[in-house]
C-alpha cells in the first residue's frame, strides 16, 4: 500500500513537468494584426500558426448583428526564419472586402483546428471629411517598451483610428531564431488587432535581408511591405524605407526603384483633382534627415544619405529631400533617434517658417518630427548641448505622438511623456491655406 501511495505522489509531483513538456498546439492563431488592404471598404487580417492549417479563415460580422455571419477565405505562406534553427511558421492573410465604411465589425481568425480570440475593429471611414486619429512612434521593443501600456490602453478605449509604426521592431524579430519577433507580436497584438498598425522597416530589420519584416506584416502595395501609400481623411500617406540607403549589399537597385516608385506616387497624389481631395501628404521613413543628437548617426551629418543621397554608387543614389519639397509634401514623420524633436519648417539646413508669430501657418518648407521615443533596450539617446537654428523642440522622455487630421487647412500633433503620466509636453498645429509647391513661395 505505502508504495502505491509513494507512486502516486511521485507521479503528481512530476505531473507539472510532464505538461510544461507538451508542446503548445502548432494550429492555433496568434499574434493577430490588421492593416489597410490600400483599397476602400478593405481590411487586412493577418496572423501565425506554427503548423500548417487546411485554411485560413476569418469569421465576421457587424457589431450587433449576427455573430460571424460573414466568411472570407485567404492563403497562408511559410516563413522559415534564417537562424540556425530554421523555425518554420506560417504567415496567414485574409483581406476583407465590401466593408461598410465607418462600421464596427466583429472577428475571429483560424481554421477548424484552432480560433483565435474574438476582436472587433471599425472600417475605415471613406469620406475625405472624416478627421482620423493616430499614434505615431518607432523603436519599440518587447524589453523596455515603456509606452506600450499607456497605448494599449488609449487604443482599446477608441482613442486612435491607426497606428503608424516609424520602423525598429522588438529589438530585434530575428533574434533567437525569430522568438523575440514571435514575442513581440503578440505583445502589440492587444493593439493591432483592433486598428490598422501601419509599418515601415528600420534598421533593426534588416538581419536576413529584412525577412522577419517582410513576411510578418502585411502592407498595401507589391513591395513586401518596403514601400507603398494609401489615402485616409484628406491625407495620402507614404512610407519609405530609408534602410535600402545603408544596406546596399541587399541590392542597390532598390534606391532607384523606391525613387522612381515614390515619384511616379507624388505625381499622381499632385494632380490637381486628388490634391483637392487629398491635400496632406504625409511621409514616414525611419530614419530622419535632420536632427541634433550626440550618436553621430546620418542626420547628424550635413552629407546624410536620405537626404542628399549617395555619390559612391554607380550611378550616385538620389535622395530624397529635394524630391519630397518640389512636390509639396507637408508633413515629414521619422524615429529612429530614441528621442522626440520637433523641427522648424525646415529645406536644405534652412529655416523658412510661416512667420516670426505663428512659424507653422501656412510654412514655406515641410514639417519633421521625430518620434523614436517608444521604449526599447537601448534605452535613450543624448543630444548635442546646442541644437542647430532648424531645432524647436527635444526631449528624452519615452513617450509617443499623436496626430489629427483635422481637415484640409488644419492639422493638429502632440507629443506624450509615458515618463510624466501621460502628460503632453508639446504641441502645435500645421495650418495651410495651400499645398503643394506653390505653397512655398
Amino acid at each position: 500500500m505505502v508504495s502505491v501511495v509513494g507512486a502516486v505522489f511521485v507521479a503528481l509531483s512530476l505531473a507539472p513537468l510532464l505538461v510544461l513538456s507538451v508542446p503548445p498546439i502548432g494550429t492555433q492563431p496568434e499574434q493577430v494584426h490588421i492593416s489597410y488592404a490600400g483599397f476602400p471598404s478593405s481590411m487586412e487580417i493577418t496572423w501565425t500558426t506554427f503548423n500548417e492549417t487546411e485554411e485560413s479563415t476569418v469569421e465576421y460580422g457587424l457589431w450587433g448583428g449576427r455573430l460571424f455571419e460573414l466568411t472570407a477565405k485567404g492563403k497562408a505562406t511559410l516563413f522559415v526564419d534564417g537562424g540556425s534553427e530554421g523555425r518554420k511558421m506560417y504567415i496567414h492573410r485574409v483581406t476583407l472586402t465590401d466593408l461598410r465604411p465607418a462600421s464596427a465589425y466583429v472577428y475571429h481568425c483560424g481554421s477548424e483546428a484552432g480560433w483565435s480570440d474574438v476582436f472587433s475593429f471599425t472600417a475605415l471611414n471613406e469620406s475625405t471629411s472624416w478627421s482620423p486619429r493616430f499614434a505615431v512612434y518607432g523603436d519599440m521593443g518587447n524589453e523596455n517598451p515603456q509606452s506600450l501600456a499607456r497605448l494599449q490602453k488609449e487604443t482599446q478605449v477608441g482613442m486612435y483610428d491607426v497606428i503608424l509604426h516609424v520602423g525598429d521592431f522588438a529589438y530585434d524579430m530575428h533574434e533567437d531564431n525569430g522568438r523575440i519577433g514571435d514575442e513581440f507580436m503578440r505583445q502589440i497584438q492587444s493593439i493591432a488587432a483592433y486598428v490598422p498598425y501601419m509599418t515601415c522597416p528600420g534598421n533593426h530589420e534588416a538581419e536576413y535581408n529584412f525577412s522577419n519584416y517582410r513576411n510578418r506584416f502585411s502592407m498595401p502595395g507589391q513591395t513586401e511591405s518596403l514601400w507603398y501609400s494609401w489615402n485616409v481623411g484628406s491625407a495620402h500617406i507614404i512610407s519609405l524605407s530609408t534602410e535600402i540607403y545603408f544596406f546596399l549589399d541587399y541590392g542597390v537597385d532598390l534606391i532607384f526603384k523606391q525613387y522612381e516608385w515614390l515619384k511616379k506616387d507624388l505625381e499622381e497624389a499632385n494632380k490637381p483633382e486628388n490634391r483637392a481631395e487629398r491635400p496632406w501628404i504625409i511621409t514616414m521613413g525611419h530614419r530622419p534627415m535632420y536632427c541634433s543628437n550626440n550618436d553621430k548617426d546620418d542626420c547628424t551629418q550635413f552629407e546624410s544619405y536620405v537626404r542628399l543621397g549617395r555619390n559612391d554608387t554607380k550611378p550616385p543614389a538620389p535622395g530624397l529631400e529635394d524630391l519630397l519639397y518640389l512636390y509639396g509634401v507637408d508633413l515629414e514623420l521619422w524615429a529612429h533617434e530614441h528621442t522626440y524633436e520637433r523641427l522648424w519648417p525646415v529645406y536644405g539646413y534652412k529655416v523658412f517658417n510661416g512667420s516670426i508669430e505663428q512659424p507653422y501657418v501656412n510654412p514655406k518648407a515641410p514639417v519633421h518630427i521625430i518620434t523614436g521615443s517608444a521604449g526599447c533596450r537601448e534605452n535613450h539617446d543624448p543630444f548635442v548641448p546646442n541644437p542647430r537654428d532648424w531645432s524647436a523642440f527635444r526631449s528624452t522622455d519615452y513617450g509617443y505622438t499623436r496626430m489629427q487630421v483635422h481637415n484640409i487647412t488644419h492639422l493638429y500633433l502632440e507629443q506624450v511623456s509615458d515618463d510624466q503620466y501621460g502628460k503632453v509636453i508639446d504641441s502645435i498645429w500645421v495650418v495651410k491655406e495651400r499645398h503643394g509647391f506653390s505653397a512655398w513661395f
